[in-house]
């Protein structure tokens, strides 16, 4: 069984920054690729980064483009996104998951494995 806990969230001023981690279980953590969505009161979850396994890819969402960036250290099972220049939308819950298919990086059914989401609040 595949676990994944998210940790780093909480409450921020508008221009701040913040950094999620996601820990993994199990040792076949390096071998699949990650992304972070995240969900908003009454909105569907929304694709925000995603890193392929070695790390050596990195893809956006338009919207936290030059602002978020995605990283992971294999020997310690942990993808991290680092969060700057925070707004008030960016306020959600954020969720990491594992890639578990061969579908877009960008579509939350290509992944097969959720953690349990970690509250980040812009206030503005």
């Amino acid at each position: 069984q595949v676990q994944l806990v998210e940790s780093g969230g909480g409450l921020v001023q508008a221009g701040g920054s913040l950094r999620l981690s996601c820990v993994g279980s199990g040792r076949t953590f390096s071998s699949y690729a990650m992304g972070w969505f995240r969900q908003a009161p009454g909105k569907e979850r929304e694709f925000v980064a995603a890193i392929s396994w070695s790390g050596g890819r990195t893809y956006y969402a338009d919207s936290v483009k030059g602002r978020f960036t995605i990283s992971r250290d294999n020997a310690k099972n942990t993808v991290y996104l680092q969060m700057s220049s925070l707004k008030p939308e960016d306020t959600a819950v954020y969720y990491c998951g594992r890639q578990g298919s061969t579908g877009p990086m960008t579509g939350v059914p290509s992944y097969d494995y959720w953690g349990q989401g970690t509250q980040v609040t812009v206030s503005s």
